[in-house]
């Protein structure tokens, strides 16, 4: 493998091949732990978790993934770390490489962090989310899901729903599911899903209603009222009538999947009953995230899946 190919930082620039290759790893790496348990192929080797927002799916994802092929995990608490004293993020890293991590996995608020780690540093560089830009192994977690409950994603469509402006989950859904042979239709609110969306190559509706008779899967997306301003928010009432996944609109899709990133707002964009129904994949989701996150470890770290 390529040294470039280690790293992780994104799925736009990932060919589909590429994409397909690392979810036949997770599939075949959630066969044999579900069969044998945890391994030992990364015995010996230290990863980073440089978490620098917070997270509960995701960070615990990524560190039971390395317990179950062996691997350690270095302790890293962003709170009590000398970024706080005004370190830099390079520098911060640099010093995690040098006490022995041979990878990091960060997720930052800057748009590109992750990128710019890569480029400046000799271990594999695992993108958990960079500001609004990606989250790659999020988007591949949902690709599996979606194969796996679908049976192929070639010719099907599927819809996200919600605050897409600012939501990292979505634009990598957005440069994978069409690249696995996916229709993806995108609707929200106009000031969280502006039509210059359909640049990714997409098709961008009004609301729910636009998208639902069409869909074979909806993802729904919570408001990320952490990243924008009031103004752009429509209201609680408003948001749940017009993008929210009730009962009525479940029953009219009765084979109709079911995703969300997480954490959900229960009542608002999805229905209590919806989320916890038999069409809901989301906790599929969550268990599909550390076969997905292994996979990428044993990538990154040159060892091959058999």
């Amino acid at each position: 493998m390529a040294r470039d190919s280690r790293h992780l930082v994104g799925l736009s620039t990932l060919s589909g091949e590429a994409i397909a290759s690392i979810l036949d790893d997770a599939s075949r790496l959630r066969d044999r732990v579900r069969e044998n348990g945890p391994s030992t192929d990364l015995a010996g080797r230290v990863v980073a978790l440089m978490f620098m927002e917070p997270s509960t799916r995701t960070r615990s994802s990524f560190t039971t993934a390395a317990f179950k092929l062996g691997a350690q995990v270095l302790p890293f608490d962003a709170a009590s770390s000398s970024t706080t004293k005004g370190e830099s993020l390079l520098d911060t890293a640099r010093t995690v490489v040098a006490a022995g991590a041979d990878a990091i996995v960060i997720r930052h608020k800057q748009v590109g962090g992750a990128h710019f780690l890569a480029s400046r540093l000799s271990v594999p560089v695992i993108n958990a989310g960079d500001g609004i830009h990606e989250h790659p192994t999020q988007g591949l977690l949902d690709a599996l899901t979606l194969r796996d409950a679908l049976g192929t994603l070639e010719g099907k469509t599927v819809a996200i729903v919600g605050d897409i402006r600012h939501s990292r989950v979505a634009r990598s859904n957005c440069f994978a599911l069409p690249k696995l042979g996916a229709r993806v239709l995108l609707a929200g609110p106009g000031t969280l899903c502006p039509p210059e969306l359909a640049a990714l190559g997409v098709e961008v509706r009004r609301n729910i209603d636009d998208v639902l008779d069409e869909a074979d899967a909806i993802m729904l997306l919570r408001i990320q009222r952490e990243r924008i301003g009031g103004a752009l928010l429509p209201s609680i009432d408003e948001y749940r009538r017009f993008y929210g996944l009730d009962v009525e609109r479940l029953q009219r899709r009765p084979e109709l999947v079911v995703l969300h990133p997480a954490p959900m707002n229960r009542g608002v964009e999805v229905a209590h009953e919806v989320a916890d129904s038999h069409q809901s994949h989301v906790f599929r989701q969550m268990e599909n995230g550390v076969y997905v996150r292994m996979a990428v470890y044993m990538r990154a770290l040159e060892q091959e899946v058999v």
